[in-house]
């Protein structure tokens, strides 16, 4: 004969308590800080952190002609899975695939950034404007 316990845990009712299964958030959040950590230096990262900078802004429209180099590969390895390649290209049709829609979004994206960063300048000169006139004439007018 079972106990109430040894019963729940043969039927699969049976669940666990969050003191049990914090460690394997831990590991979870532990894990992706080292893919982070490791994909922040990969070659397509470090150039789309350099067009989100203010000065790389202006570099997304061309950028997006990266795409086409990871256009072709995937072309080129599912032609060659098709005629009975490696199983493995399927990695680096979907490693160029996901390269590829990186590049084709950051032109968009990076006129939308650019647009803003421009408007928030322009309102940023016209307050300096606005107080330097402002300081001419009062300044103007305690000299009289």
């Amino acid at each position: 004969m079972t106990n109430p316990q040894q019963r729940a845990v043969l039927s699969g009712s049976c669940r666990r308590t969050p003191e049990r299964a914090m460690p394997m958030f831990r590991r979870i959040w532990a894990a992706s800080e080292l893919a982070h950590d490791v994909l922040r230096f990969a070659p397509t990262n470090i150039i789309l952190a350099a067009i989100h900078t203010r000065r790389g802004l202006k570099w997304g429209i061309p950028a997006m002609l990266l795409a086409v180099p990871y256009g072709l590969v995937i072309i080129l390895c599912r032609a060659e899975l098709e005629s009975g390649g490696p199983g493995w290209f399927n990695l680096i049709v979907l490693l160029a695939a996901w390269n590829m829609l990186k590049f084709l979004l950051i032109g968009p994206v990076s006129i939308v950034l650019l647009v803003r960063a421009r408007l928030r300048e322009h309102g940023e000169q016209r307050r300096e404007r606005r107080v330097d006139r402002e300081t001419v004439a009062v300044d103007g007018a305690s000299l009289r």
